[in-house]
Formats: structure tokens, sequence, C-alpha cells
């Protein structure tokens, strides 16, 4: 059974399917693991014992049955703090909500249970959401799979660890600059940042609601499509048949690569010569929209981020992290015409964006050029917390302000990833292209 803690949830739901796992059987396993494991409680703000036994038992007696219900029905998965839960705590990493208890699932995990996904309990992750590091000295500070003194990468670090130590199959954060795909990219897992609108925010804690998406982190391309599915109630897409040879790619040679660190370039680099040996055309392009897109963050993010946590933040403000609450101060002073203009901007360059690189199936991109930075001089020194925070943001935040569906692989080099990036709504085939990249990689 323990061979069980390092399946991909795909390969345990053909498991269930066929009669070899009982879903019981799985679900005690892995709370047993999360039971046991040391750093469980940096991972996991609560496990939900009876509630996983109670879903596992009812995913077991429809297999028995034949009606199970969709390809991942009867397995387990962690949810980031951030989605609301029935009668379970939802605080968001934050003092600020502490002892909030929701009276009901928020849609996805509604619709994911439906479809017999089995929760495991709730992730920590960054206060708010609102820091790509991963670093909460008000909860937790979950270790990363590749240096346990180092941060896991946010805001869904939690998730990303239960997935990486073994402690779940399967997590689901949320992506508003990057929050699904650099905690990924630094556990060497998959992470899909879904289209903003694709998926329910009805019961999710927001940050800024026009950026914030719902995405998994997984062991693989097809669990990233196995979960999408499920989150909203549809047929999974196809992945037989997927190749590279016929593709093109265009390498973002703006900002993309600024300040990389050797081994992220090692890595993206090492990724780019699998694509092309499997008959794959990649270009470097020049896209200046990237670059005058990030421009705009400081207007877009952090506006909207303190126009939506302002009262509660500055009623208790010593609740919370200095960090997270300088970042969240830095949008006071924007002014409402600066607001919309920068909206206005942001719409003209991603039609420019989108005419840029209408001729490839993806865009590429290192998905961090920053390895997960140490907790210890992360809390000691301010101007290094700065920087790394958004160098580790930089390269995610480009599809988010895009608008864009986006997907990070492992390259093979330990934290680095491999970003691609696809028009709006156009998962399938970012996931087709997906597969196709990650059978080359492997």
């Amino acid at each position: 059974m323990i061979r069980w803690l390092k399946m991909s949830a795909a390969t345990l739901g053909r498991g269930i399917g066929s009669g070899d796992i009982d879903p019981v059987a799985l679900a005690q396993t892995y709370l047993d693991a999360i039971d046991a494991h040391p750093f469980s409680d940096r991972i996991y703000t609560i496990v939900t014992h009876e509630r996983a036994l109670t879903e596992a038992a009812c995913a077991a007696e429809r297999a028995k049955l034949g009606q199970r219900k969709s390809p991942l029905d009867g397995v387990p998965v962690s949810w980031k703090d951030l989605f609301d839960s029935v009668d379970i705590a939802t605080e968001a990493g934050s003092l600020l909500l502490k002892g909030r208890v929701p009276n009901a699932d928020c849609e996805v995990m509604q619709t994911a249970t439906t479809l017999g996904l089995v929760c495991l309990g709730k992730t920590h992750m960054s206060e708010l959401a609102f820091s790509g590091l991963g670093h909460n000295p008000s909860t937790a500070t979950s270790p990363c799979i590749n240096d346990h003194a180092a941060v896991s990468g946010g805001s869904s670090s939690g998730a990303a660890a239960s997935v990486a130590f073994g402690l779940a199959p399967l997590a689901i954060g949320s992506d508003t600059g990057g929050s699904v795909r650099i905690p990924a990219a630094w556990n060497d897992l998959v992470g899909l940042k879904t289209t903003s609108g694709r998926l329910s925010l009805q019961g999710v804690v927001p940050l800024c609601a026009r950026f914030d998406t719902v995405g998994p982190l997984c062991r693989s391309v097809e669990d990233a499509a196995l979960a999408l599915a499920a989150l909203e109630g549809s047929k999974p897409v196809d992945l037989t048949n997927v190749k590279l040879e016929g593709c093109r790619f265009a390498i973002c040679d703006t900002a993309a690569f600024d300040d990389i660190r050797e081994a992220p370039l090692a890595g993206f680099n090492s990724a780019i010569e699998c694509l092309r040996k499997m008959g794959a055309v990649v270009e470097r392009v020049k896209i200046p929209q990237a670059q005058a897109a990030l421009e705009l963050s400081g207007v877009l993010f952090a506006s909207e981020a303190y126009g939506t946590w302002k009262d509660q933040i500055e009623a208790n403000p010593g609740a919370m992290f200095k960090e997270i609450l300088l970042r969240f101060r830095s949008g006071a002073n924007v002014s409402a015409p600066d607001y919309v203009a920068g909206w206005r901007k942001l719409d003209q360059l991603r039609i420019e964006y989108y005419a840029a690189t209408a001729g490839y199936d993806a865009v590429l991109m290192p998905s961090s050029p920053i390895l997960p930075p140490n907790v210890a001089r992360l809390d000691q020194d301010h101007d290094y917390y700065v920087t790394e925070n958004l160098l580790a943001l930089r390269n995610t935040r480009i599809s988010n302000l895009m608008g864009a569906c986006s997907l990070t692989l492992p390259t093979g080099v330990p934290s680095c990833g491999l970003m691609l990036v696809c028009p709006p709504m156009q998962e399938h085939h970012l996931l087709r292209v997906g597969a196709a990249a990650e059978n080359a990689m492997a």
C-alpha cells in the first residue's frame, strides 16, 4: 500500500476502476502517512479524517456496483485553505480570518466531491495568497521537497508540499500571479493555471477577483487534465496520440530571462533541446507586450488586493506578517483613474500579444528565474524578501496579465520548470501539447 503514495492520481483511479485498489484502504493509507509525517503540521492546516473515510466508503460502494462517477472517483485530494469547506475552518493563511468556518463547500469542491474526489483536508498557504514564496510566519511555512530549509513556493505552498512529500496524490490550489505554477515548479510537479472565469470562484476567498483562478498541482499532465474535468464537471480532454512533430513554439525573449539564475536556465535549455529532438520548431521571439504588461502590475494587482481587504487589514494590521502587510498597502495610493487607465492599456496589450504569437502552439518561458529561497534569510533580510518575491512571480505573472492559460512541467533539473502559455480557454490544446512535451522530457 505504501506504493500508492507515489502513484499518480490517474493511476490510482484506474486501480480503483479495475478493483485492485479499495478507496477506503487508499484514503486510510494517506491519512496514516499524513499523521506520521514530521512535516504534516507545516503542510496541512487540518486533516479531515471522518470526511475522507465517509467519502471513500461511498466511492468504494459505487466501484463495486460499476457506478463510478469519474476517472478520479475515490482518489484523495488536498485543498488549499482558501476553498470554503462546510464546518471546516477556512482561514486563507491569515490570523485576520481566524475562526472562520463556512457553512457550505465552495462550488468547485461541490463539483469535485459529486464526481467522487475524497477530501483529505486543507493545506497551508501564503497569507491571503499575496506572495509567490509561501513563507508564512503567522501560521506555517511548508518546506520544499528539494531543500527543507527553503520555502516551497506560494501561495499554494502546502498544496505543492502535500503532493511532493507523498501526502496527497492531487492538490487543488489557486493562481493569481503564479501561485499554482511556482510551487509546482519548485517541487518538481505539474501545475495548471486555468483561464480566468473558466472555473467558479464562488466560495473561494478572493485576492484579486479579475486575476484569481483555480487549478491543480499534480504528478502528471494526465492528472491535471482529469482534475480540470472534475473541477468543472466536464469530459476530460483526450491525451492519446499527442506529438511534438509539427508544433511551433515561441520562446518569450522579452523580460523572461532577466536576472535568471544558472539552474533555471540550465533546466529550460535542457527542456528546449528535448522538444527540438522530437521535431518541434522552437524560435526566440521578442514580445515587448510582456514587459509593458509587467509594468502595470503594481497598479492592477496591489490596488485590487488592497481594495478587497482594506477594511479587515486596517482594523487589525498587527495580526499580519509584516511583508504581506507592506505589499497590500502598496496599493493604497493607486488612483481610480490610474487603475481604469491601466486596465484599458492591458486590454490593448493583450490584443497585440495574441496577434504577435498567433502562429505558435504555445509561448515558452522558465517557470521561475530563481530557485526556492532560504527561509531563515527571508526572515532576516527585507530587501532579499522583496527581490526574491518579485523575481519568483515575474514570469508567471505574464500569463496572468495576458489572461492566458498556462502549464508548468518538471525539466529534470530540481526545482526548475518549463512553462507553456496558451490563449484564453485553450486548456485542452495546452494539455495535449503539454502531454507531448512531458513525454519528450521523460
